[in-house]
């Protein structure tokens, strides 16, 4: 034992010590980190939030080096959001939810409409199955609306809804979004206080709406923030014409090929067809999306900017 623990001592002092002056001048220095500045109050929704509270700083600090530093799915969510903005902003003006609550599904899913957590949350809005079917999704093997963006966008804003008419603060209502209504409404009267942003709460909703609230900061000015997209490189809607399925389907691929297009381009379309098959046994009406082919080719699709912003200027 004495001989082996010897020839280790003799190994690790022939070993080079490589000194962190050999780094310096190098090629292989690594790009410097900045801590990123932000506002010092901002509006969401009908709420002008300040960040002098030491708490509130640092709260959004947090989620804004988190994002900022998390380049890939920082980037994807805003290359995303020129896809689905016109869509998900349309309902919410006509269900009467402030805009802002775009952001809110940017942090739940980065606009991953077949996202799905480790908790079997899914879709753009991360409904979890007996949420979604208490705002009137449907989910079963066959068909799964929280993968409709249309319709879980409507079930969201009937959550949303309720949760104003209990709270009168949307920012409170945002925080139930991730923690419930009841988890939320117990903790504001067992505390004392009558806002989120005075709830002492589990890591994961306390930091929830800051996330929230940093999303928007970096949308409203990527490039200030370090994220550079040129016009052509964001991802644009498919234009799409619409069939009313009112009938069982035997077989999917059978069905999208009669259509002209390819089983795959048939779920992207629609990931809220779970199944090769479709039962409908009671003959339930749906609304299928078949994209117009030449928007299936970058070269030739049309190419709709939302958001100004969202590119080099």
């Amino acid at each position: 034992m004495r001989n082996l623990i010897m020839l280790a001592i003799v190994v690790l002092m022939s070993m080079p010590v490589v000194s962190q002056s050999l780094y310096k001048g190098s090629d292989n220095v690594q790009t410097p980190a900045y801590s990123p500045e932000f506002p010092e109050t901002m509006r969401f929704a009908d709420t002008d939030i300040s960040f002098d509270r030491i708490d509130m700083y640092e709260r959004m600090d947090r989620e804004m080096i988190s994002l900022i530093y998390s380049h890939t799915n920082t980037m994807l969510t805003i290359k995303r959001a020129n896809r689905y903005y016109q869509e998900i902003v349309s309902i919410l003006k006509e269900q009467g939810i402030p805009e802002d609550f775009f952001y809110l599904a940017a942090i739940e899913s980065c606009f991953d409409n077949r996202a799905v957590s480790s908790a079997r949350a899914s879709g753009i809005w991360q409904f979890m199955p007996a949420t979604a079917r208490q705002f009137g999704l449907e989910v079963n093997d066959y068909v799964d609306e929280r993968y409709n963006c249309e319709k879980a966008t409507v079930a969201a804003c009937k959550y949303l809804k309720q949760g104003y008419r209990k709270y009168g603060c949307w920012m409170t209502v945002a925080s139930s979004y991730n923690a419930g209504m009841g988890r939320i409404g117990t903790e504001l009267k067992k505390q004392g206080v009558e806002t989120a942003f005075d709830l002492y709460l589990n890591q994961e909703t306390s930091r929830y709406i800051f996330r929230m609230l940093a999303i928007k900061t970096i949308m409203e000015d990527p490039e200030k923030y370090g994220f550079y997209i040129k016009p052509e490189q964001l991802y644009y809607p498919v234009d799409y014409k619409e069939k009313k399925v009112d009938y069982p389907v035997e077989n999917w691929a059978d069905w999208a090929q009669n259509e002209g297009i390819s089983y795959a381009q048939l779920r992207k379309m629609n990931p809220w067809i779970r199944n090769i098959k479709l039962p409908n046994k009671s003959k339930k009406a749906y609304t299928v999306r078949i994209p117009v082919k030449k928007d299936l080719y970058r070269s030739t699709q049309t190419k709709q900017i939302y958001n100004r912003n969202w590119i080099i200027k």
